[in-house]
């Protein structure tokens, strides 16, 4: 087995919308533990995704084994989520999703992490993003101070 696990990268479909709202659920309460408790449910977020993720981003899954295990939504050059089924992290799902990402944005890559999450930070630095602005929590609805990071392709650099 690969250290992807054999993963694949494919464009989402309506059809997965029930599974990502799992992985997102799952992802953000084991690698974000620090926020509240999800206040929507299963079905609520399941109908977010369809309605709001699907029309406002482009957004796709990996699959391993058939099932889909992480998933990636990115808006113009801002990349909104990336998430993974808590069990495959640290196997190179998250590349896989960001290099897709990357291959769609040929000027460049930004995003937003709080600065708790540690974990989030480390993955992105690994992967060329850096600090451009940090942010006191006003600009979110959790109020968590973060970061925005940015990724250019080295010759697109100035």
């Amino acid at each position: 087995m690969s250290g992807d696990g054999g993963a694949r990268i494919r464009c989402a479909q309506e059809a997965d919308a029930a599974v990502i709202a799992r992985v997102h659920m799952a992802s953000r309460s084991a690698a974000m533990p620090y926020l509240p408790p999800q206040k929507r449910d299963h079905e609520q977020v399941t109908r977010w995704v369809r309605d709001v993720l699907f029309v406002e981003c482009r957004v796709w899954v990996a699959v391993s084994d058939a099932e889909v295990v992480g998933y990636a939504a990115l808006d113009g050059d801002m990349l909104e989520h990336l998430y993974l089924r808590p069990d495959v992290r640290r196997r190179g799902v998250g590349t896989l999703l960001l290099d897709e990402v990357r291959r769609h944005s040929p000027d460049g890559v930004s995003l937003h992490v709080f600065q708790q999450n540690t974990g989030a930070r480390a993955f992105y630095e690994r992967h060329g993003f850096t600090v451009v602005e940090a942010g006191d929590g006003s600009g979110n609805m959790e109020n968590l101070p973060d970061l925005t990071l940015r990724w250019t392709p080295e010759g697109t650099r100035r």
